[in-house]
C-alpha cells in the first residue's frame, strides 16, 4: 500500500478510501459527504448499514479482498493512486462538485500543473481535421500548455501526436486497459513520457457510461475546451457542456456547413463558444485565465447555499414523499420541502446510499426507475 496515498494519510484510511468509493451506491458526490459527515473513511463505512437502513435497504460495503486484488493490480500496472485532498490533485478539477474522489495514474504527474488545454472531437475525423489537430496541439504545446484529450480514434489521437510528451491521457477504462486496441501503444507512450489517469478500477473494461465520466474530467483538468470537429450529437459536445457548467471556456474551429462532421462546431459558436483560427487564438484566450471566460456557451448548474462542514451536525429532512423517477433540482427540494440544505442534502445520502436514489448533471436527483 506504500503507493496508495500521501504521506500523511495512514494506509488504512487509504485502504478505507478505496473500499468506501468501490462500495455499492458510493458515487462521487456521496463519497465526499460521507467524508464530510464521519471525518474518515473509516467511519463512513462503519455508518453505511445504518445509513442505508435509514433509506430503507440493508448494505453491504464492497469485500476486503477485491481492494486488496485491486491494490495489487495497480501495483503491477506501475501506476499510483491520487486522493482528491493529496498534494499534486489538479486543483482546476477538484473544483468540480462531481470530481474523481481517487484516480490512478502513471507518468508525470506536473504535467497536470500546467496549464491545460482540452481538445476533443469526432472519431471519424477527415485527413484535414485530424492534420489541424496535430498542428493547433503542437502549437499549444510550444506556447506551455498541456494538451488533454481521450485516447479515442481521430482527432484525439492527433491531438496527443502532436502534443507529445506534453499530453495528458484521459481512460475510460482502467489503468491497465488499453483502449481503443490500436492506440496501446500511444497509450503507453503516453504513460511513459506522458500523464496517464483513469479512474476506473484496473481490469475494467470501458463502458458506454464511463466515457461521460471520463469527459468531465477532459473538461475538469483544462480551462478550456477546444472542439475540432464534430457531428451535433457527439461525446466532444458532452465535454463542451460539462465545461461551459463549469464556467470554463468553450472554444470551436468552424467548417463548412455542407460537411455534418462540422455542424457541432458551428452549432457551439451560435450558442456563444468563441469561433478560434489559430493555436495563437486559444493561447490568447487561456493564458492568465481567472474563470471569467469570454465564451457564453454554458448550462449553469442550479446553486444553493450549502456548506459542506454543516453535514457533520444535520439530521436528516423528510423529502422522499417530494421525489419521483423524474428528475428535479436539489434546490428545488430544499425550497418545497422547508428544510436546510444540509437536511435535504443528508436524507439524499441515506436515499442513495440504499440504492434508491439517482444523481443527474445540472444538480438534480430523481427516484431509481
Amino acid at each position: 500500500m506504500s503507493d496508495a496515498g500521501p504521506p500523511a494519510l495512514s494506509q488504512d484510511e487509504a485502504f478505507a478510501r478505496i473500499r468506501l468509493l468501490r462500495s455499492p451506491h458510493v458515487g462521487p458526490v456521496s463519497y465526499a459527504m460521507l467524508l464530510q459527515r464521519f471525518g474518515s473513511a473509516v467511519d463512513a463505512l462503519a455508518a453505511l448499514p445504518e445509513l442505508s437502513a435509514r433509506g430503507g435497504r440493508r448494505y453491504r460495503p464492497a469485500k476486503l479482498e477485491l481492494v486488496e486484488r485491486e491494490v495489487e493490480a495497480v501495483r503491477k500496472a506501475g501506476a499510483k493512486y491520487l486522493f482528491h485532498d493529496q498534494p499534486g490533485y489538479p486543483a482546476l478539477l477538484a473544483a468540480f462538485e462531481s470530481a474523481p474522489p481517487i484516480l490512478t495514474w502513471r507518468g508525470d504527474l506536473a504535467l497536470a500543473e500546467r496549464p491545460c488545454v482540452a481538445m476533443v472531437g469526432a472519431r471519424n475525423a477527415s485527413a484535414a481535421a485530424v492534420k489541424l489537430a496535430r498542428d493547433f496541439a503542437a502549437g499549444l504545446a510550444e506556447a506551455g500548455f498541456a494538451v488533454v484529450s481521450g485516447l479515442a480514434r481521430g482527432i484525439d489521437g492527433a491531438a496527443h501526436e502532436g502534443a507529445f510528451p506534453h499530453t495528458i491521457g484521459v481512460i475510460a477504462s482502467g489503468i491497465d486497459i488499453a483502449y481503443p486496441p490500436q492506440h496501446a501503444a500511444l497509450q503507453e507512450r503516453i504513460a511513459e513520457e506522458g500523464l496517464l489517469l483513469a479512474e476506473q478500477p484496473p481490469g475494467t473494461e470501458p463502458r458506454g457510461s464511463h466515457f461521460p465520466s471520463r469527459n468531465r474530467i477532459i473538461a475538469g483538468l483544462a480551462a478550456g475546451t477546444l472542439v475540432v470537429e464534430a457531428a451535433v450529437k457527439s461525446g466532444s459536445l458532452i465535454t463542451a457542456r460539462l465545461a461551459g457548467e463549469v464556467g470554463r471556456e468553450v472554444m470551436a474551429i468552424p467548417g463548412s456547413p455542407l460537411e455534418p462532421r462540422s455542424h457541432g462546431c458551428n452549432h457551439l459558436i451560435r450558442e456563444g463558444a468563441v469561433l478560434v483560427q489559430s493555436p495563437e487564438d486559444v493561447a490568447e484566450l487561456l493564458s492568465g485565465f481567472d474563470g471569467q471566460p469570454r465564451s457564453t456557451f454554458r448550462e449553469t448548474a442550479p446553486a444553493f447555499d450549502f456548506e459542506p462542514g454543516e453535514l457533520a451536525d444535520a439530521e436528516p429532512a423528510d423529502v422522499a414523499g417530494l421525489l419521483t423517477t423524474a428528475p428535479v433540482a436539489v434546490d428545488e427540494l430544499i425550497r418545497q420541502s422547508g428544510d436546510s440544505a444540509s437536511a435535504v442534502q443528508l436524507a439524499l445520502l441515506e436515499l442513495e446510499v440504499a440504492g434508491r436514489l439517482e444523481r443527474h448533471a445540472g444538480g438534480r436527483v430523481s427516484l431509481v426507475g
